[in-house]
């Protein structure tokens, strides 16, 4: 748990928070002061991450939200309404909502691909662009977008052709933004988590996690707090210096 309060009046958006990894930096944000704003496709998971979240430190008022990060109108209106409830954009955004919908290439549906991309991919674009628009619309000093990518975007994954694109491209799409909006201010970043235990690899079959585990040079899975924690210090002042970056929290996994 935090030591620290770096993030205090500071207001945070996470999207994909009803679960995982968005649950995870949900609760590490709300620890060091930050007031959370859960996202997710599911209110009822949203409200369950709420219900976790400390309220003792200064000024913290959470909210959450349903938002299908996938459409343009549902982000829109879901930033619109943090700025009517808190009367400023958040300042830190966090898109960790993200799919798998797995099948080989030879056997892939055209739906598989479109859906995959439309959520990890255009939706990190929408929510980017709605989040970045709203800082620099109100003239805010600073801002810090955190986009989830994967160590499968960089190095491919059997199964996971839709995946590991969508994955690729939020890098692309991460530092593109860094250089177009260093000059507001607001620093873009990606985290790539390796293997974690979340929901999304709950269904991969033990041989499979078995195997993953001997490639890990610290031997373990990861846990969704360890990537909530460089989520925070990208969140915070503490990598103020730090943008268009990927930092890969892997155990490891896919060095060299």
């Amino acid at each position: 748990m935090a030591a620290t309060a770096r993030l205090l009046s500071r207001l945070t958006l996470v999207t994909g928070g009803g679960s995982g990894i968005g649950r995870a930096v949900c609760q590490r944000l709300a620890s060091e002061g930050a007031s959370v704003v859960v996202a997710d496709i599911s209110e009822e998971s949203a409200n369950e991450t709420l219900g976790s979240l400390p309220t003792d430190l200064r000024g913290q008022v959470h909210l959450a939200a349903a938002v299908d990060v996938s459409s343009k109108e549902s982000v829109k209106k879901l930033v619109t309404s943090i700025q009517t409830h808190y009367f400023q954009p958040p300042s830190v955004c966090v898109n960790a909502a993200g799919i798998t919908q797995d099948d080989f290439l030879l056997n892939m549906e055209e739906e598989q691909f479109d859906r995959v991309i439309q959520v990890n991919l255009k939706g990190s674009f929408l929510v980017t662009q709605a989040v970045a628009q709203a800082l620099v619309a109100c003239g805010a000093p600073k801002g810090s977008i955190i986009t989830l990518g994967s160590i499968v975007g960089k190095v491919g994954n059997l199964g996971q052709v839709n995946y590991a694109a969508s994955k690729a491209g939020v890098e692309g799409l991460t530092r593109t933004a860094a250089k177009e909006l260093s000059r507001f201010g607001i620093r873009c970043n990606c985290v790539l988590p390796g293997f974690i235990s979340t929901p999304m690899t709950e269904k991969v079959p033990e041989k499979v996690i078995n195997k993953m585990m001997s490639l890990v040079p610290l031997g373990r899975i990861g846990e969704p707090a360890e990537v909530a924690d460089v989520c925070a210090f990208l969140a915070s002042d503490d990598s103020r210096y730090i943008t268009g970056v990927s930092i890969e929290v892997t155990g490891g996994l896919f060095i060299g």
